[in-house]
């Protein structure tokens, strides 16, 4: 349905039958589990079976899938503060909106299996285990970031968390790389190779799926379909906003990215599928983000301030979520509020220590350029009185 939209103003309307209520809890699975349904919109598929109808999850799986959804969202939230008391300097893109995808696909894999993504990767550097203080000390520029101070927003990093990576689309056919390396190690890992509908188009990405394809890497390729490529609508970019149907000789399915359970579920699919030796996958995560492409931009010249409350108020990841914890009876309103207050309390300990971190000593400039052992004589600087000596 979200295909075919035809202008920016469209995205709200057709979005409401997609996003509908995806999920009711029924009678429990298992001891400790409880049952929910997905709708028949969730998912679509493509040359591969239909996705499971329903999923199980137990108190401590979907509190913990509250918990880093709305982690994840405090943590943008400080960022956006920072970045208008000027804390935070150049590009920041932020994820709020489309926090089910980083929490749902974590709750997926193992810490052995990679992720690969673009520009708004902070939820996923701290899914995969970077701290709070490490995002946000390296969004200011400052010694304590997983960076040391020297990549910014667009250059973070964790434990099988290659960034975070800022020219468009170039991180797909890395990923493909990654996907070859544990292949070629037999490590039994795969990796989520990320892109926006964007980067989509791309001819970088279609080489990364034909090389996948024919050595039957085990790549999941993940488009993030947030609506807008910058400030264009998906469908004045793209001649077939069918995201999940690209790889064409590759299988995909399409996903409700505002749902963490189906996100969940379909990240287990592609993971299975591709340590099963059947090659890539396609996932399209069908989102939506509330704020600009970047702090630079308002996000309301080329769509309305109603679609974005439309969305926020029917199709919200967290308050999604959060009523579906309730109406199970698996935890109530009062227990969601204290994760939401240590949530806060965790940011703002970490906006805090992100301050008093100093800035990186200039002598950084000149570390980390080059493998220990590979560093050429000098590296070279503007003039010839900055040159470097190793």
């Amino acid at each position: 349905m979200l295909a075919a939209l035809k202008a920016p103003a469209a995205a709200a309307a057709a979005a409401r039958g997609f996003f509908s209520s995806a999920a009711k809890a029924t009678a429990a699975a298992a001891p400790g589990a409880s049952s929910f349904a997905f709708s028949d919109s969730t998912f679509a598929t493509h040359n591969c079976e239909d996705l499971p109808s329903s999923t199980t999850a137990t108190r401590d799986e979907l509190l913990g899938l509250y918990e880093t959804m709305v982690l994840i969202r405090r943590l943008e939230n400080a960022c956006d503060q920072a970045y208008k008391g000027k804390l935070i300097r150049g590009f920041c893109h932020l994820s709020t909106g489309q926090e089910a995808i980083a929490a749902g696909m974590e709750a997926a894999i193992t810490k052995n299996d990679s992720i690969i993504t673009a520009y708004r990767c902070h939820g996923f550097t701290m899914t995969r285990g970077g701290s709070p203080t490490e995002i946000i000390a390296e969004l200011m520029g400052r010694r304590a970031g997983s960076s040391k101070g020297k990549g910014g927003s667009m250059h973070l990093f964790a434990p099988e968390f290659y960034g975070g990576n800022g020219i468009v689309g170039a991180q797909v056919p890395v990923g493909a790389g990654i996907a070859l390396a544990h292949k070629y190690r037999d490590r039994n890992a795969m990796c989520f190779s990320m892109y926006g509908d964007g980067a989509a188009n791309q001819g970088q990405v279609f080489e990364a799926y034909n090389m996948s394809k024919l050595w039957k890497l085990p790549v999941a390729f993940v488009c993030e379909n947030n609506m807008y490529g910058m400030g264009t609508a998906a469908s004045r970019a793209a001649a077939s906003t069918k995201y999940f149907t690209r790889g064409d000789y590759i299988s995909g399915a399409r996903v409700d990215g505002m749902d963490v359970l189906a996100v969940r579920e379909a990240c287990r699919y592609a993971r299975e599928w591709t340590l099963a030796d059947k090659g890539p996958i396609v996932l399209e995560m069908v989102t939506y983000r509330y704020g600009g492409h970047s702090m630079s931009d308002p996000g309301t010249t080329y769509r309305t301030r109603e679609e974005v409350q439309h969305m926020r108020s029917t199709s919200d990841c967290i308050n999604g979520l959060m009523d579906r914890i309730i109406q199970s009876g698996l935890a109530t309103e009062e227990e969601l509020k204290a994760i939401d207050k240590k949530a806060r309390a965790t940011i703002d300990k970490a906006v805090a220590e992100a301050k008093a971190s100093p800035e990186p000593d200039m002598s950084e400039l000149f570390t980390e350029v080059y493998a220990k052992g590979t560093e050429p004589t000098y590296l070279r600087g503007r003039i010839p009185s900055e040159n470097h000596y190793f």
